[in-house]
């Protein structure tokens, strides 16, 4: 009989000795195959009820993700141990379907043999529950840890406060606290476990309070807190803590420079880009360390965000393996710069590959009319608005609809833009009306805006109506309706509303400075406006004449 391409050695007569020798090669095997071969020696020569080599024979496939061979060796065996039924709940806790853990836990309990839930299994159910959000059941085997004398083990602990952190929101985070700080042992994986509760529910502040106060931190302590900021809003504060995290000579993974990058796109920081993308070339790369595509992505939309169209570009073509986003990510990037054509023809070649990777997807969708939008290109975001359910099978959401009134608005068509308005599916949202008062205000359609803006007005809180309210009173103003803008500027007095200050933001020699309409805050304000006033008298005398149809005077 053949074991593992290989005789068994003619020595091994005794039933122990085979029994190690199982045992030890079991521990050298490294694939299914070889692994399927010992499984039937272990069933021919009588050992399925042997549990050492079945815990073995099971962690192997179930590491492997094989949990149907998994079964038929578990329901082999008469008298399951401890470690091997933690071995089967192991497998189900990281598997796709969760309520299996919890009848084979219920199994393990109700069977009555010798065989009893200790720390590992209360960690493993705990832990798939949390996996699965199954929070009902979690906090049932809760009350069994406690019960059961294993509260204090801190794998179980740690455990208890990721299932509470999966249950969400601020009354999830609080029972994660809590039994945080019950526990007697803490590891990094205990304060990274609630570190991420913080983030989830959007506690910023509570979850750098838990950062500063953590003893020891890892690379994953970091990328949850640079990760958290930068998808908060806080990208100052990410890249602040990307710096520090780099002078702690914390070793820097792909994870944490993909959430770098994304503030990095935000801010239009485009300095510390270049470092990271450096980074990757001088210290991944010539390690022989293949780049995550996630990765690539995010360069790609750095460097669109920041205007470096060509780099992005230029990486887009050099990835080996593109996904859905990597082609989302040029053609939004292509179409946001201003390069419609570049944006339709990556489009064009994203359909050719016939492959799941180039199915486009609604986001996709989205960049293509956005380029259409900007090009003026009627035609064609017709007809790819028409075709997105037909071809695709894609069902346009209310941001499909909003960039297509864009479009129309933008071109003329501002009586086909209301009809599909009106024909949505859904109700418009400001962001819809928007797009077609914006093209009453192009062209000067001072009857449909003041229908448009009587809809804004009903439907939006006054903090969110200020700007289209302005809007509004420019295109009064260009049709020499005073009195229509004076009452608006009235109705905004009584609302008790000012437009939003217009900001912007460059990038001098590493420092992003900010930019507000009006703000003599700036320590080179002087300067600032002394240039701005030299422009102005250079373009009059170039025979510019300045468009001045959409100010209006703060609303006191």
């Amino acid at each position: 009989m053949m074991l593992v391409e290989e005789a068994i050695p003619a020595n091994l007569t005794g039933s122990r000795a085979l029994q190690q020798y199982i045992f030890s090669i079991i521990q050298t095997c490294n694939t299914i195959k070889k692994l399927k071969q010992i499984h039937t020696q272990i069933v021919i020569n009588g050992f399925s009820n042997k549990n050492y080599l079945i815990v073995k024979l099971l962690s192997f496939y179930i590491t492997s993700g094989n949990l149907l061979n998994a079964h038929k060796v578990f329901d082999r065996v008469e008298n399951p141990s401890t470690s091997v039924w933690n071995q089967m709940i192991r497998g189900h806790s990281q598997g796709e379907a969760p309520q299996k853990l919890i009848e084979l836990y219920n199994r393990m309990v109700e069977d009555g043999a010798e065989a009893e839930p200790n720390g590992f299994t209360y960690s493993f159910v705990i832990g798939g529950c949390a996996r699965s959000r199954l929070l009902r059941e979690g906090e049932q085997m809760h009350g069994r840890v406690v019960a059961n004398g294993y509260y204090t083990n801190v794998f179980v602990q740690t455990n208890l406060v990721n299932l509470y952190v999966a249950g969400g929101g601020d009354d999830g985070v609080k029972k994660a606290r809590r039994v945080f700080d019950e526990m007697i042992d803490r590891n990094v994986v205990s304060w990274n476990s609630l570190l991420a509760g913080y983030i989830r529910c959007g506690d910023l502040d509570g979850a750098r309070r838990v950062f500063d106060e953590m003893p020891e931190r890892n690379v994953v302590s970091w990328t949850t807190m640079i990760a958290g900021c930068a998808q908060n809003g806080r990208c100052k504060q990410s890249l602040n803590l990307f710096h520090e995290m780099r002078r702690a000579s914390i070793e820097l993974d792909q994870v944490v420079l993909v959430a770098a990058l994304s503030a990095c796109a935000e801010l239009g920081d485009l300095k510390v880009g270049k470092w990271i993308h450096t980074y990757t070339e001088e210290k991944l790369k010539a390690g022989n360390q293949p780049l995550l595509v996630s990765l690539n992505n995010s360069l790609i939309h750095m460097y669109s965000s920041c205007g470096v169209i060509d780099k992005a570009y230029e990486i887009f073509m050099g990835m080996q393996r593109r996904s859905i986003v990597s082609w989302t990510s040029m053609i939004t990037g292509f179409a946001k710069q201003g390069y419609a054509e570049e944006a339709l023809e990556v489009f064009q070649w994203m359909q050719c590959l016939g492959t799941d990777d180039g199915r486009p997807d609604g986001i996709t969708l989205l960049g293509v009319l956005c380029a259409c939008s900007h090009a003026g290109f009627v035609y064609q975001g017709r007809q790819f608005f028409k075709c997105m359910y037909q071809n695709w099978g894609i069902v346009p959401r209310i941001e499909h609809y909003g960039c297509m009134v864009d479009l129309l608005s933008r071109a003329g068509f501002l009586n086909e833009a209301h009809i599909l308005v009106k024909s949505m599916p859904m109700r418009p949202n400001d962001a819809v009306w928007g797009a077609l008062l914006g093209g009453c205000r192009i062209h000067k359609n001072d009857e449909l805006a003041s229908h448009v803006a009587q809809k804004l007005i009903l439907e939006l809180d006054p903090d969110r109506a200020a700007g289209y309210l302005v809007l509004l009173s420019n295109v009064y103003a260009t049709a020499k309706r005073w009195q229509d803008v004076a009452l608006v500027r009235e109705k905004m007095v009584k609302m008790g509303v000012r437009k939003p200050a217009g900001r912007s933001w460059v990038q001098i020699n590493g420092v992003v400075h900010d930019f507000v309409v009006g703000d003599w805050t700036h320590k080179h304000a002087s300067s600032i406006y002394e240039m701005l006033s030299k422009i102005t008298r250079q373009a009059k005398l170039e025979g510019y004449n300045l468009d001045i149809s959409e100010v209006l005077l703060d609303v006191e």
